[in-house]
Order: C-alpha cells, then structure tokens, then sequence
C-alpha cells in the first residue's frame, strides 16, 4: 500500500486558514495543516501534496495574504501557493480560497 493512501483514513476535514501577515516558518504551516492530517502525515511538501490530493472529505484552504507569505517564507513559500493550486485542481475535494 503506498504511504500517501493513508491519508484517506482521517476524517473531519474542515477548513485551514493560512495568513501570510501571521505565518513566520514552514513549521507554523506544517502546524496548521497537522492536526487535520493522519499522524504519520511527513510535515514537508510532498506529504502535504499527498495527504490533499487523497482526501476524500472536504477541506477548504483560505489562503490571506499570499504575497506576504511568499515573501516571508521565501521560494517555500511560492512552492506552497503552487502546491495549494495544483492539490485543488486534482481533488475537487480541496476547496482553495485566496485574496
């Protein structure tokens, strides 16, 4: 069974609200995404692609103040604006809402 297909078993998929003028570090948002993720989800990049694009339950992802976030965190943080979009484009189940 590959690792990502374990993402499927948490349910209770909410919302998760990432402010660009709040988020100092990649941490804070590995933070924010944590607890609505399985436990074993990897805190990086490529587990959060996995876990969002697996889900079967709804998420909505706000994200505020997206050049900020970019600018604080850098080419992590427009690697995040972009894996945001492409997890919303391959799951209808990932609603992204950004300003």
């Amino acid at each position: 069974m590959h690792p990502s297909s374990f993402c499927m078993e948490k349910k209770a998929m909410a919302e998760v609200v990432l402010d660009g003028l709040e988020i100092r570090s990649m941490e804070e948002v590995h933070d924010l995404f944590a607890p609505l993720l399985p436990r074993w989800y990897g805190r990086n990049l490529d587990a959060l692609f996995d876990c969002l694009t697996d889900l079967r339950e709804p998420v909505t992802i706000r994200l505020l103040h997206q050049e900020a976030l970019e600018k604080g965190l850098g080419r992590r943080g427009r690697a995040l604006a972009l894996l945001l979009r492409r997890a919303a484009a391959e799951n209808p189940r990932v609603a992204l809402l950004w300003k």
